[in-house]
């Protein structure tokens, strides 16, 4: 029986609910929010004017740069008294994101965390091991919460120290890991290593905060013998990780429409892209009290999965986090996504899954691209010759650029606890 699954079962029930949302939404962050104020009045708008979902295009987006003018409380819409807790981004450009939170958005928050281990089939018997970071961060929090919440065992070790995550593995019979992708690779890499995969019980990964490709998905698979991995996206401005999960069927992430909407535009005429098409995520809150979102440019880039899932839920879907728009590489007038490189090396027989990519301008004055590529760990160095053609001219048909590989011994790449580095650019300013 779910237990925090919407009691929605229709698109239409779902519609409705948002509508209702929305409404709620323009009508708080106006009242509350002199940011938000300033912003609709400058559109003409009031809370009064949006009477259906096909209202949403007509309010402004609001902009990631913005909220470091509003520092150290951007979008905050209650009174300092009812906020109780506050979380930020990383700060890795000019100001940290500060958000603030009331004990509703908490509540909103564990609850639908909790519907993340339901949607991965989880039990009150597993044991979840949250190997993310804590503190300022929202990540060990709202796993930890969440697993609390869902009933299950949570065990907080938090990220790194690959000795000690492998102890527990062992020690707590661990049966679901959480971590972002390169640090799942790394433990899956000492646990062959040490040979200790008859010695655990994982049977699950949920992957967070980080983009990862199917070649190294499929190596952490076989490395940990587990039977499924789960993609789990969220962003400190929208409560934090748990906003969505691929379901047990894996044919896309289903996102908690319940709690807000997602739009996905061209980011560079910010208008809606065709139904199945990639492009940015905008997402506006429907109940997020502290600190609302209205048409909130995430610079993530994914697409909208037209159809329903298989397994019957009402949800509906988003692909893959396929990178973000900062992550974006310009060479020779090209724009190329690291994603497209990952995209290539998953159909690539042979090579594993690290790489990085190297820019750089040379006394020509032009610029040049090396992609080093990681050989299998049991491939032949005789056969570095088909493999440089075959990543070469998987680059060339995929992102429309030429660049020289270099195949490089398995390990021979650095591994991280937190998020691989995978793009270098040598190139003056």
């Amino acid at each position: 029986m779910a237990r925090f699954m919407p009691e929605i079962k229709t698109t239409e029930e779902l519609a409705a609910l948002q509508l209702e949302g929305l409404k709620w939404t323009v009508n708080h962050a106006y009242h509350g929010s002199d940011f938000y104020r300033k912003k609709l009045d400058a559109a003409g708008i009031k809370p009064e004017d949006i009477k259906s979902l096909a209202d949403l295009p007509r309010l402004p987006m609001t902009m990631a740069h913005e909220l470091q003018g509003d520092y150290p409380f951007p979008l905050r819409a209650v009174s300092h008294d009812r906020i109780v807790r506050i979380h930020a981004s990383s700060g890795t450009t000019g100001k940290r994101k500060v958000f603030c939170y009331t004990a509703k958005d908490l509540e909103d928050w564990t609850y639908f965390f909790a519907r993340c281990y339901e949607m991965a089939g989880l039990t009150v018997e597993d044991r979840v091991q949250i190997a993310v970071g804590y503190g300022l961060w929202t990540a060990g929090t709202g796993f930890q919460a969440g697993c609390e919440r869902y009933g299950a065992m949570a065990i907080p070790i938090g990220p790194g120290n690959v000795d000690l995550q492998c102890e527990f593995l062992v020690d707590f019979q661990t049966t679901v890991l959480c971590c972002t992708a390169s640090m799942g690779l790394l433990l899956a890499e000492r646990v062959e290593a040490e040979k200790l995969r008859d010695k655990i019980n994982l049977k699950k990964v949920i992957f967070g905060s980080e983009r990862s490709s199917q070649a190294m998905r499929d190596r952490i698979k076989v490395l940990l013998g587990v039977e499924h991995l789960f993609d789990i996206p969220g962003m400190t401005e929208l409560y934090g990780p748990g906003t969505g999960l691929d379901c047990l069927k894996h044919e896309g992430i289903h996102y908690w429409a319940d709690y807000y909407i997602l739009e996905i535009i061209d980011p560079e005429t910010f208008q809606p892209v065709p139904e199945g098409e990639t492009g940015e995520m905008v997402v506006t809150t429907l109940r997020k009290e502290a600190a609302p979102l209205i048409r909130y440019r995430t610079r993530d880039l994914t697409r909208l999965i037209p159809q329903l899932c298989s397994c019957g839920s009402v949800l509906p879907m988003h692909g893959p986090l396929l990178g973000r728009t900062d992550d974006m590489i310009i060479f020779r007038a090209v724009n190329i996504y690291p994603g497209q490189i990952d995209h290539v090396l998953s159909r690539v027989a042979g090579v594993g899954s690290e790489y990085q990519i190297h820019l750089e301008r040379k006394d020509d004055g032009k610029d040049y691209m090396t992609v080093a590529v990681e050989r299998a760990k049991q491939g032949d160095p005789a056969d570095d010759g088909n493999l440089i053609k075959a990543v070469s001219t998987g680059i060339k048909k995929q992102a429309m650029v030429s660049a020289d590989v270099r195949i490089v011994n398995y390990g021979d790449l650095p591994r991280s606890e937190r998020k691989s580095k995978r793009v270098f650019d040598h190139r003056p300013d």
